[in-house]
C-alpha cells in the first residue's frame, strides 16, 4: 500500500510516499481502506521527534481517519465487512490501509461526508473528555477555549454550545474571531488586541479553560479563572514549564488538570467513543453540530498539508484525501 513516512525528523519535508505491506487485524480489531485522513498537531510534534507513537503502535503518523471496514480480527462483533466508519487511530492514518481497536469505531454520522467523517474521532475524542468528563462543564457555566478556530477550538465551541454553556474564545485575527462567534461563542477575543484576562475578570472569570498554548498563558489563565475554576491543559505551543504562586490556588480553590489522547490505554478511549456515540453522535446526525473544514490535499501533499497547519492560516480541519 501506498503510505507517507517521516523519513526523519525535521520540518513538513521529511514526509515522504512509500511504500509499506498491507496491515492486518490483531484480535478485536479492524481495517480500514482509507477513504480521508484527518492532519492534527499531533502528527507534527511527531513528524519533529517530539511525540513518540505508543509501544506497538504503527510509525506512521495519522491518528484519525474514515472509510470502510476490510477485515475483522478475533472477537470483533459489532462493526461487519463493508461497514463505513470514522475512527480513532493510534497511528498510521496516513496510509491506504489501517488497523485500529473496532472499538474505536464509530459510524459516519447521518448526513455527513467520509471526508467531513475523518474529522471527528481525534477532535471529539479530545474535547469531550476533556472539557466534559475532566472539566465537568455543564450548563450555564462560562467556558473559555483558546485558539477558537483550530480544529479542537471550533468543536469545543460547538459541543459547549450544545449543552447549554456559555462559550468565549481567543484567536489571531478578526477573521477568526468571527468564525468563533458564528459557530456559537458569546464573544471572541483577538489575542494580538486584546487582553483576555481583563475580557473574563468583567465576565465574573471563567469556570473552565481549555488551552494549548501553555508557556505565559498557564498564568494568565489562572487569573482568568472565576473562583472554583478549572484549567485544563492539553498541549503546550509555548512551553510547558513556567514558575507559578500556588497561593491562589489554595485560596481560590483553583484546579489545574490536563491529558493528552494517544498514551491512554484502549479501554479509556473505547469508553470516550460510547460516551460519544450516545450523547454526540445523534447531535451530529441531526446537523446541531458539524466540523468546520479548512481544505484538503492529496496524501502524496501530506508535506503541503503540514506547512497549511504550521502557518496557523487555516480556520478548522484539514483532511488527506487517500482512497
Amino acid at each position: 500500500m501506498q503510505a507517507i513516512e517521516i523519513s526523519k525528523h525535521g520540518g513538513p519535508d521529511v514526509l515522504q510516499l512509500t511504500k509499506r505491506p498491507m496491515p492486518h487485524p490483531a484480535n478485536d480489531q479492524v481495517v480500514i481502506k482509507v477513504a480521508y485522513a484527518g492532519v492534527n498537531r499531533p502528527d507534527a510534534l511527531q513528524r519533529a521527534g517530539l511525540y513518540s507513537p505508543p509501544k506497538g503502535a504503527s510509525d506512521l503518523p495519522g491518528l484519525e481517519a474514515s472509510g470502510e471496514v476490510v477485515a475483522c480480527g478475533a472477537g470483533v462483533s459489532s462493526l461487519k465487512v463493508g461497514d463505513q466508519v470514522c475512527a480513532l487511530l493510534p497511528g498510521g492514518g496516513y496510509a491506504e490501509y489501517v488497523a485500529t481497536p473496532a472499538a474505536h469505531c464509530l459510524p459516519v454520522p447521518r448526513g455527513l461526508s467520509l471526508q467531513q467523517a475523518a474529522c471527528l474521532p481525534e477532535t471529539f475524542f479530545t474535547v469531550w473528555s476533556n472539557v466534559f468528563m475532566r472539566g465537568r462543564l455543564q450548563a450555564g457555566q462560562r467556558f473559555l477555549v483558546h485558539g477558537g478556530s483550530s480544529g479542537i477550538g471550533t468543536t469545543a465551541i460547538q459541543l459547549a454550545k450544545a449543552f447549554g454553556a456559555r462559550v468565549f474564545a481567543t484567536a489571531g485575527s478578526a477573521e477568526k474571531c468571527a468564525a468563533c462567534e458564528d459557530l456559537g461563542a458569546e464573544a471572541a477575543f483577538n489575542y494580538r488586541e486584546d487582553d483576555f484576562v481583563e475580557k473574563m475578570q468583567v465576565l465574573g472569570g471563567a469556570d473552565l479553560i481549555l488551552d494549548m498554548v501553555g508557556g505565559p498563558y498557564i498564568q494568565r489563565n489562572l487569573k482568568s479563572l472565576a473562583d472554583d475554576g478549572i484549567l485544563v491543559q492539553i498541549a503546550f505551543l509555548q512551553g510547558p514549564k513556567v514558575e507559578l504562586n500556588l497561593v491562589q490556588l489554595m485560596t481560590r480553590r483553583l484546579t489545574v488538570t490536563g491529558s493528552t489522547l494517544r498514551p491512554q490505554s484502549d479501554f479509556a478511549k473505547a469508553q470516550i467513543a460510547e460516551a460519544l456515540r450516545a450523547q454526540v453522535w445523534p447531535l451530529i446526525s441531526a446537523g446541531k453540530i458539524k466540523p468546520v473544514m479548512d481544505q484538503e490535499f492529496a496524501l502524496a501533499d501530506a508535506a503541503a498539508a503540514h506547512a497549511r497547519m504550521e502557518s496557523s492560516a487555516h480556520i478548522g480541519k484539514i483532511v488527506l484525501k487517500v482512497g
